[in-house]
């Protein structure tokens, strides 16, 4: 590897010795200006708008989606030699009469210089961004106006620089940086991507980065231990920190809830998994999906088990709303009516009992009528809603004929009472109800 190293070092030594054109310079204007191009330095330009070379076909633009860097950089090349070289090729015709360039000089706005120092031959200071975007200045190549171009340019800094000097200058021009860093994730270099945040000393991006090679392990106990070893160590922020340790103590419990699962299901021995097979593995899911997975199949089950969803609940911290939420979905799915009275209703420190809903009765109707719920089920809960206008809205539209009517004898609306009376069937017990109330004396009616 050594000896490798040292012959290219000696060939590029030997370049740009034997060169007409002086070494890239960054320190001063004095340098800038008094760089000569030769014509191996002209026809290198070549080189942005040519994808025939093996260092671009490694990247496999083919089949990219249109509008992707890749995609812009098969189509730039593809237009490159009938387009940029042909105009270039007429332009210095007709100017000095020599067809032995490709590019023009004198058509030329900036130098291969100028992509680092972001100054024009002319002399006029730009950022390096501005060079490459700006849509009105001429530059080497046509095609290096539009977004696809950039890319192009970054490509080929990267073939010819050094790591250490292409992450200096790009250090100092943030918008090309980020089109660099955003074109390694697409073609991904995960690692080249690495080294040039650890070279920012971006210690949050970099460990998000490293973090997000977790998505590409399929193996469950691989990405586990890769989140063990490789993940809980890096430098997050305390919150993002946290994150990471419930991600890997997640999964080590889905893996062990899934291994018990399979094979209790297997042996079709438990009830719940003969009623309701399960449709997909637990593996991966997020922690929501775990709780509504945990509240299907072990609700029952005490906190000192893994799969429980008091266990789920204490481990992760699950808000009391988020949890009645999952909890009530997984077990109206079930059609387990019991567990949601039981699970929507507290005691006070005297021992009396109330209904409650951290996320709302109204909720609670939707959630529960989804799932099937009879009109009895849902009338307990419909009656508890607050709102006077909420309530008769779903106790019409779910026809809880009771609670429309003790609520407008709630309001002593007579007139929305006999309203309501020819909706009802006739004959019916809805019908005598409102025909009692419509008769007692007692109730002072509004109207």
């Amino acid at each position: 590897m050594n000896c490798m190293n040292r012959l290219k070092s000696e060939e590029e030594e030997e370049y740009w010795n034997s060169s007409k054109c002086k070494a890239f310079t960054f320190e001063d204007d004095d340098q800038l200006s008094q760089l000569k191009e030769s014509k191996r330095a002209v026809n290198s330009l070549r080189d942005f708008v040519d994808d025939d070379d093996d260092e671009q076909g490694k990247y496999s633009w083919t089949g990219e989606p249109v509008g992707s860097i890749t995609w812009s950089i098969k189509e730039t090349a593809s237009s490159s030699r009938s387009t940029a070289e042909v105009r270039n090729l007429e332009s210095t015709k007709g100017q000095n009469g020599n067809a032995s360039y490709p590019f023009s000089r004198q058509a030329s706005t900036y130098s291969i210089s100028s992509l680092f120092k972001g100054r024009s031959k002319s002399g006029s200071f730009q950022a390096l961004s501005d060079s490459i975007l700006d849509t009105t200045a001429r530059s080497f190549a046509p095609e290096l106006r539009k977004p696809k171009g950039e890319y192009q340019v970054l490509i080929f800094l990267k073939r010819t620089l050094s790591r250490e000097i292409l992450f200096r200058e790009l250090e100092y021009r943030q918008v090309a940086l980020r089109h660099f860093m955003h074109f390694l994730k697409e073609v991904g270099e995960q690692q080249l991507l690495l080294d040039l945040l650890r070279f920012l000393e971006r210690t949050d991006e970099l460990a998000l980065t490293k973090y997000r090679e977790q998505l590409s392990i399929q193996n469950a106990e691989e990405r586990r231990d890769f989140l063990k070893t490789k993940c809980l160590g890096l430098p997050f922020s305390a919150e993002d920190g946290v994150h990471v340790q419930d991600h890997y103590t997640l999964l080590e419990r889905q893996i062990i809830i899934e291994a018990n699962d399979k094979h209790v299901e297997a042996s079709g021995h438990d009830e719940i998994f003969r009623k309701h097979p399960r449709k997909t593995s637990i593996l991966f899911m997020p922690l929501v999906t775990t709780l509504f997975y945990s509240c299907l199949y072990h609700y029952t089950e005490g906190e000192g088990t893994f799969s429980s969803p008091a266990n789920l609940r204490k481990t992760f911290k699950i808000p009391e709303k988020l949890f009645v939420l999952t909890a009530l979905a997984a077990r109206a799915k079930l059609k387990d009516w019991h567990t949601v009275d039981t699970l929507l209703t507290t005691k006070n420190w005297l021992g009396y009992a109330k209904k409650r809903a951290p996320i709302g009765f109204h909720r609670v109707v939707e959630i529960l009528q989804r799932n099937g719920a009879p009109v009895q089920v849902l009338q307990d809960y419909v009656q508890l809603v607050e709102d006077v206008d909420i309530r008769l809205t779903l106790a019409t539209k779910y026809k809880c004929h009771n609670v429309v009517i003790d609520t407008y004898k709630d309001l002593k609306d007579r007139h929305q009472l006999m309203v309501y009376r020819c909706k009802v069937d006739r004959n019916s017990p809805e019908e005598e109800k409102i025909d009692i109330l419509l008769k007692n004396t007692q109730i002072r009616w509004k109207n």
